[in-house]
């Protein structure tokens, strides 16, 4: 076993070092480019997701949509992986992780654009979609599109449910003395109610959660900007700089060679908020919206809700504290560095923040069994739902009793293979995508 966990670490170093780096970050560029800018509209999707939406007989609506995509991207990556980013990459990793949610913003409009204009009605007279759809229906590239979905469904039972299930229970029981088993059953229990209730009820329950767990989050990097007040111009400074110098930081963290932060940063990035993945247009084509390009501009404030806004904060708040208090940052684990910014706040600190690991790991869990159950509803014709979502809830409790070193580097490359389909189908299609329709 340790062999195997060793050959994939090793495998998916080399895929997320150059090549997936290569293939998401050109990508973002190319539709930037040809979309004339399209996050120059950026204001006018984020009015548009809140706006009402007439025709959902068939769907969910756009903002449900919107939420329920967030609700798969906001996780622990935004909080102990921007950490683990700066501890690695020094505080320039922060600026490249925004640049690439920036640049994704493109190639999330593009693949929600797609998957929303060729969404179809299944059995159940709800609309569906995404690249497996896209693939097969209108490339008729039915192995890519059978590919994409086996990828994503088995990444779903990793990323999605039993690795976020294992950061619940390590953020629970860093506070508390509760036993594995009892956290992993109450944790199943309270997604099955969720997932059981189907699309409808999923979009439901996130349009309430994603915003709650945000401003929650959000409220305490609001407090420790205005702790931090004197050094975060300076905290924006340094990121900026350290973007493009090795110069030392502090404790040497930020001594690093420009090329790690730069790799280190984008990497995060992309992975955080999953532009070019192919996950979230499957709830793009969940949506009962009546135009592509709509659904194209609300789906695209995704990557800026999550990397340039969410991820981009915990970065200055983390390094502004790191200037108002150096010493306490000197031989620090790399991913304590969020929770000794947040042990600033007056009570309850570290509760704080892992209330919120604990809020955005079960807010991943939900989003992604939505993805998972979309794909095997794909691969079986519509007759395998009921047997993902209850293999996807043991997987919940297996994923807080069971070590996930093996788990963690098969759901990194099982997201890596199930990007490269989704990137064919943007490719061989991008002359389809329209930028201009009056949405």
């Amino acid at each position: 076993m340790a062999i195997l966990s060793n050959i994939l670490k090793q495998l998916n170093t080399f895929l997320w070092n150059f090549p997936m780096l290569f293939l998401l970050l050109g990508t973002h560029i190319y539709f930037t480019v040809k979309s004339g800018f399209i996050q120059r509209l950026l204001p006018r999707g984020i009015k548009l997701s809140f706006s009402k939406q007439t025709n959902t007989e068939n769907g969910i609506t756009p903002y449900a949509a919107l939420s329920t995509a967030l609700a798969a991207t906001i996780g622990t990556g935004n909080i102990i992986g921007i950490s683990t980013a700066i501890a690695i990459g020094g505080p320039g990793a922060v600026f490249w992780c925004w640049i690439t949610g920036v640049f994704g913003i493109a190639t999330c409009y593009a693949e929600a654009f797609l998957s929303s204009k060729y969404h179809i009605k299944n059995k159940e007279g709800q609309y569906t979609g995404g690249p497996m759809y896209v693939l097969k229906n209108v490339l008729h590239m039915k192995f890519t599109a059978n590919a994409f979905a086996l990828f994503a469904a088995l990444a779903s039972f990793g990323i999605g449910s039993s690795v976020q299930a294992n950061s619940i229970c390590a953020a629970i029981t860093e506070h508390f003395s509760i036993s594995p088993h009892i956290l992993g059953m109450v944790t199943a229990i309270t997604a099955g109610f969720v997932v059981l209730g189907g699309v409808k009820q999923i979009a439901k329950f996130c349009t309430w959660l994603v915003p709650f767990m945000s401003i929650f989050y959000l409220l305490g990097c609001v407090y420790l900007l205005v702790l931090n007040r004197n050094f975060v111009l300076d905290a924006i400074l340094v990121i900026i700089q350290s973007a493009f110098s090795s110069k030392s930081f502090i404790g040497g963290i930020a001594g690093t060679a420009v090329t790690i932060g730069i790799r280190t940063g984008i990497s995060r990035g992309l992975f955080t908020n999953e532009a070019g993945l192919g996950s979230i247009p499957m709830t793009s084509a969940a949506s009962g919206c009546d135009s592509p390009s709509r659904q194209g501009l609300i789906s695209m404030t995704g990557p800026f809700w999550d990397t340039v806004i969410i991820c981009a904060i915990t970065g200055i708040v983390i390094v502004s504290s790191m200037l108002h208090y150096p010493f306490e940052y000197t031989n620090i684990a790399a991913d304590r560095l969020c929770f000794a910014a947040f042990s600033k706040l007056p009570f309850w600190g570290g509760e704080i923040l892992s209330l919120s690991l604990v809020l955005f790991a079960f807010a991943t869990i939900i989003g992604w069994c939505y993805y998972g159950e979309c794909c095997v509803h794909f691969l079986s014709g519509g007759r395998g739902s009921q047997i993902y979502q209850l293999l996807y809830i043991v997987f919940i409790y297996l994923g807080m009793v069971i070590p996930l070193q093996l788990v963690w580097e098969l759901s990194d490359l099982l997201n890596s293979l199930m990007t490269i389909p989704n990137l064919i189908c943007l490719w061989l299609l991008r002359n389809k995508i329209s930028y201009y329709e009056n949405p």
